[in-house]
């Protein structure tokens, strides 16, 4: 259920997924892992339950369990660039160009932390024309996929901000858990978010309105009738 009365956090950084959060990119998903499903004779419809938010080699690792993790990672490689080549119909999330200005201009510190890889995360973000982070940890910075925290825990370290002092925008729950892990606190964004118990649900990021206080606390205000901006 999409919160609608207004929940104010406090932080000093925010960690931001890309898919789901950012750039709406589920057409593209949904026409690379069905054909995947396709090539495996697995339901397609079954499969779209368990993609978001998962690196490519764990989501075929949780619906082929039995396969050698090599093949994973190089079937991972292919979907890579498969995903990269297709960004169709790939667009903003509502609000994320003002969101993303709004950290900006408030020099409030963030990062993207996503399951893309470089390639398909400047892809993605390009398509959407939205401004890459200065700070992003990728597939290619990581040992271990969402849920794991280590993702949510490089980015606070580069940023040089306890973990308990970040909030991670995410929209799948393998995101929403990693963030959990990690010790933060999480906004969820768009209703896939709303089973996985992040801290507040909003329906996307007009819903967010990020305000810079002394000494670089950032209080964001989710929910209601907030419109992202600072």
């Amino acid at each position: 259920m999409l919160m609608t009365a207004t929940t104010v956090l406090t932080a000093r950084a925010l960690l931001l997924d890309m898919d789901g959060t950012l750039v709406n990119s589920d057409a593209a998903v949904e026409r690379v892992w069905r054909r995947w499903a396709e090539r495996h004779g697995l339901d397609g419809a079954e499969i779209m339950k368990v993609v978001h938010g998962r690196q490519g080699y764990a989501t075929m690792a949780v619906l082929l369990p039995e396969r050698p993790m090599a093949e994973n990672l190089a079937d991972n490689t292919r979907m890579l660039a498969e995903e990269t080549a297709d960004v169709d119909g790939v667009v903003p999330i509502p609000g994320a160009p003002e969101f993303l200005a709004s950290l900006v201009s408030g020099g409030v510190p963030h990062a993207l932390v996503t399951s893309a890889d470089v390639a398909l995360s400047t892809a993605r973000m390009a398509a959407a024309g939205l401004p890459l982070p200065e700070l992003r940890v990728t597939a290619e910075s990581v040992g271990a996929s969402k849920p794991d925290p280590e993702g949510f825990l490089k980015g606070a370290a580069e940023l040089g901000v306890a973990p308990g002092d970040c909030v991670v925008f995410e929209d799948s729950e393998a995101g929403i858990a990693a963030g959990r892990a990690a010790g933060m606190r999480v906004v969820g964004i768009g209703e896939r978010a709303g089973a996985h118990g992040p801290d507040v649900v909003v329906p996307d990021l007009t819903s967010v309105r990020v305000e810079v206080g002394e000494g670089g606390v950032v209080r964001l205000h989710a929910g209601g009738d907030g419109e992202a901006g600072g």
